[in-house]
C-alpha cells in the first residue's frame, strides 16, 4: 500500500519522547485514518484506537472511559492513544487538557494522536484549550506526485480529477466519479464541518458561492459582482465571511492582491482559487470537460492547479499566497515568506500581458521570478517540486 510522506513523519514523532499531542488535521477524504494507521504499524508499542464517528455513542463521559483504557496499557511503559474524528465529541479540547495535563502530572507515558476532518472545528478547540500542548500534522490534498506514483495519474488526469484519493478508483465513469465528490467531499464539508462550527444564516447563499467561486477559479471577481450572480439575498460582508470559512474548510479562498500595503492588500477585490482542481472540476457540472478541451478553459484549470500547489506549501511551509496586479500589469502569483518573495508567471495559453514579471521586478527587484510553462521550468517538473520557490 502505498504511503505517503506523512506517515513517516508521524512515526518519527511516536518514538520521540511524550511532549506534545500530535494532531492530524486536513480536508475530508485525503486519507488521515489510513495514514495513522500505517504509523501505528512501524511502532511496537501498546496502542488503544477508537473512533467518535458515531455521535450516538460519543460523549464527555466516552472519552474519558477511553482514555482510561488506554492509560491501564501505559503502565507497563508506554502506549499511544488514537482518537478519530475528535471534534465530533462535544466539548472534546476541554477534557483533552483535563486528561493530558493529568497524565503529565503523574508522569503516565501516554502519546495522543487526535485525527479530524473538520479542521473549522478543530481550529477552534485547539486555540480555546491546548495552546502550547500539540503540534499538526496536514493530511492536504494528495499532490501530483503521489496520485502518480499511487494511482498512474497522468498529468490531464491529475489537472482534471484532482488529488482526492478515494474518487481514483472512478475517474473511469466519470458521472460516478462526480456523485462522488458531491455526497463524500462537498455536501459533507459544507452541511456537516462549516455549518456545525458556526452559525450560518444562509446556508443556501453559502453553497452558491462556492459553487460561483470555484467555477471561476483562477478569475478576479468582486463582491458587489458576486451579488449580482447569486439568486440569494445576501451583502458583500456576509459573502466576505461565507469566502474566509470556505477557506478554512480547506475548498476555496479568495487570493489578496500583494501589496507592500497591507490595509489594501485587504481591501483588494480576491481572486477566486479553490484548494484542489476537483472542486473547479465538479463545479462546472455536464460542461466541465471543456476544461480539458478548450484552450482558455485549461489555462485557468492549470493556473488552478498551479495556485492549489502553492497553498498547500504554503500551509506546510509557511509561506503565504497573493497574486498582483497594477493596472494592466499582472502577475499570477506572488509567495512571500518573511522578507523573501517570489514571482510566479503561469504560461497556460491564457492571453495575457506578459509584462507584468517585468514590471513587478522593477518595484521589487529582491524578488524571485519564476515561468512556469517556459522551457526552462515546465508545468510537470514545477508540480513535481523540482524548482526551489525562493532565493
Amino acid at each position: 500500500m502505498f504511503a505517503r510522506i506523512l506517515v513517516s513523519q508521524l512515526a518519527e514523532r511516536l518514538r520521540e519522547p511524550r511532549r506534545f499531542i500530535q494532531i492530524v488535521a486536513g480536508p475530508r477524504q485525503t486519507g488521515k485514518t489510513t495514514a495513522v494507521i500505517q504509523a501505528l504499524e512501524k511502532i511496537n508499542t501498546p496502542q488503544h484506537f477508537v473512533s467518535a464517528d458515531d455521535p450516538n455513542l460519543v460523549s464527555v463521559e466516552w472519552l474519558r472511559n477511553e482514555w482510561e483504557q488506554a492509560r491501564a496499557l501505559a503502565r507497563a511503559g508506554e502506549a499511544i492513544l488514537v482518537i478519530d474524528e475528535i471534534q465530533k465529541v462535544g466539548n472534546w479540547s476541554s477534557i483533552v487538557k483535563l486528561l493530558w495535563d493529568e497524565d503529565s502530572r503523574l508522569r503516565i507515558n501516554l502519546k495522543v494522536i487526535l485525527t479530524g476532518s473538520s479542521s473549522l472545528l478543530l481550529q477552534k478547540g485547539l486555540a480555546e484549550s491546548l495552546m502550547g500542548r500539540f503540534e499538526i500534522l496536514y493530511s492536504l490534498h494528495w499532490s501530483y506526485s503521489e496520485c502518480r506514483e499511487a494511482f498512474g495519474y497522468s498529468l490531464d488526469d491529475f489537472l482534471f480529477f484532482g488529488g482526492y484519493p478515494g474518487a481514483a478508483a472512478l475517474i473511469e465513469d466519470e458521472n460516478r466519479w462526480a456523485r462522488y465528490m458531491g455526497t463524500s467531499i462537498v455536501e459533507p464539508t459544507i452541511s456537516q464541518d462549516i455549518l456545525m462550527m458556526e452559525e450560518v444564516r444562509k446556508p443556501a447563499l453559502l453553497r452558491s458561492l462556492f459553487m460561483l467561486g470555484s467555477s471561476y477559479s483562477a478569475q478576479e471577481l468582486s463582491f458587489t459582482k458576486m451579488l449580482g450572480q447569486l439568486q440569494d439575498v445576501g451583502n458583500t460582508v456576509t459573502l466576505a465571511h461565507y469566502l474566509d470559512l470556505l477557506g478554512r474548510a480547506n475548498m476555496l479562498t479568495g487570493l489578496q492582491n500583494y501589496s507592500g500595503n497591507q490595509i489594501r492588500t485587504r481591501k483588494s477585490s480576491p481572486r477566486f482559487m479553490v484548494y484542489d482542481t476537483s472542486l473547479m472540476t465538479y463545479a462546472e457540472g455536464t460542461d466541465r470537460r471543456r476544461l480539458l478541451d478548450n484552450a482558455k478553459d485549461k489555462g485557468r484549470l492549470v493556473e488552478s492547479a498551479v495556485g492549489a500547489y502553492l497553498l498547500a506549501r504554503g500551509k506546510e511551509e509557511g509561506f503565504e499566497v497573493y497574486w498582483w496586479r497594477e493596472r494592466n500589469n499582472e502577475v499570477d502569483f506572488v509567495i512571500k515568506k518573511g522578507s523573501r518573495s517570489t514571482a510566479i508567471e503561469v504560461k497556460s495559453g491564457k492571453v495575457k500581458n506578459v509584462g507584468g514579471s517585468l514590471v513587478f521586478k522593477k518595484l521589487y527587484p529582491e524578488a524571485l521570478s519564476l515561468v512556469v510553462g517556459s522551457t526552462n521550468l515546465g508545468l510537470e517538473d514545477f508540480l513535481l517540486g523540482k524548482r526551489p520557490l525562493f532565493l
